[in-house]
């Protein structure tokens, strides 16, 4: 079966990020905030899959669409081997973090459900770092991306991307398996990348060097306090993926305890955005954000 894709209709979707809802909400001991290797865990398989069904059934009663990532963000060479993976365990590891979340869509058998591979930059998404070039990175997210091509996945979400040229490349690695691919942004406090770029111009130079590959782009791991006042309408821009606090990246990194921030607050921001650009398909929540928000957020955008 073909599913549509967010940019394909007018339905809208709900993503979660879930890291912090497994440390904080669930109980989950992610050492190093390494979640991945969590795939591996039979323990943690079930409280996987039970938060994923938690969004769809979030998803469902809004009247909504539901995108489940797969455990994987960052589950690539640089991260995976400080903690002892080789390649192939690597693979192997992909592989079941896309079956977990094929066996949940079957669950449900909702065409309106997509599963999505889960992709982040090679190396931390908040430094400032030399860029890679577009032809290396493409080849480093291939290895990731090419581990799961063949698996019936609907589209990789590649998340948390600061550099565009790296962005580019994670794009191209996804066109070379004739996957769509979402690129989603990250950006600080001031709506800008952390090298400077305006949004708009980030978002236009990957389509430049990927002859507009992407099938469409997003925001992620920023409050809406950071970039509301930066959107224009972008065409190709089509969801929001937000934290829960209005504090930077740095601030939240040096924080010793979660801030879930105002739950209500969040959810009308998000809705006003949506309501003043209805081209934002995606809606979701990174840091900071459980059920709670994401119930809230659904509502309001779909009220």
């Amino acid at each position: 079966m073909t599913r549509a894709l967010p940019h394909q209709t007018d339905q809208r979707f709900l993503v979660a990020a879930t890291g912090t809802d497994l440390i904080f909400n669930r109980g989950v001991e992610v050492p190093g905030f390494a979640t991945f290797p969590l795939v591996e865990d039979p323990k943690v398989q079930p409280i996987l899959i039970e938060q994923m069904r938690d969004l769809i059934e979030v998803a469902e009663a809004a009247g909504m669409g539901a995108i489940i990532d797969t455990l994987t963000w960052m589950a690539n060479r640089d991260r995976a081997a400080p903690l002892g993976y080789d390649a192939d365990r690597l693979v192997a590891l992909n592989r079941q973090a896309v079956g977990l979340m094929l066996q949940l869509r079957q669950e449900k058998a909702a065409s309106s459900v997509l599963v999505a591979l889960c992709v982040g930059p090679s190396r931390d998404a908040y430094a400032k770092l030399e860029p890679m070039s577009v032809k290396d990175a493409r080849s480093y997210h291939r290895a990731q991306i090419g581990a799961v091509a063949d698996m019936g996945i609907d589209l990789v979400n590649a998340y948390t991307f600061n550099q565009v040229e790296e962005a580019a490349g994670a794009v191209l690695a996804a066109r070379d398996f004739d996957l769509p691919v979402a690129l989603s942004l990250v950006v600080e406090t001031d709506g800008r990348l952390n090298n400077g770029e305006e949004l708009n111009a980030a978002i236009d130079r990957i389509d430049a060097l990927t002859d507009g590959a992407a099938a469409y782009f997003m925001i992620n791991c920023a409050h809406p306090s950071h970039f509301a006042d930066v959107l224009t309408g972008h065409p190709r821009l089509r969801g929001i993926v937000v934290n829960a606090s209005r504090r930077s990246h740095a601030e939240l990194d040096n924080a010793d305890a979660l801030d879930a921030g105002n739950p209500e607050e969040l959810a009308g921001e998000v809705a006003d955005l949506v309501r003043t650009y209805p081209e934002l398909r995606v809606i979701g929540g990174c840091c900071g954000t459980d059920m709670r928000h994401l119930k809230l957020m659904a509502e309001r955008v779909m009220s």
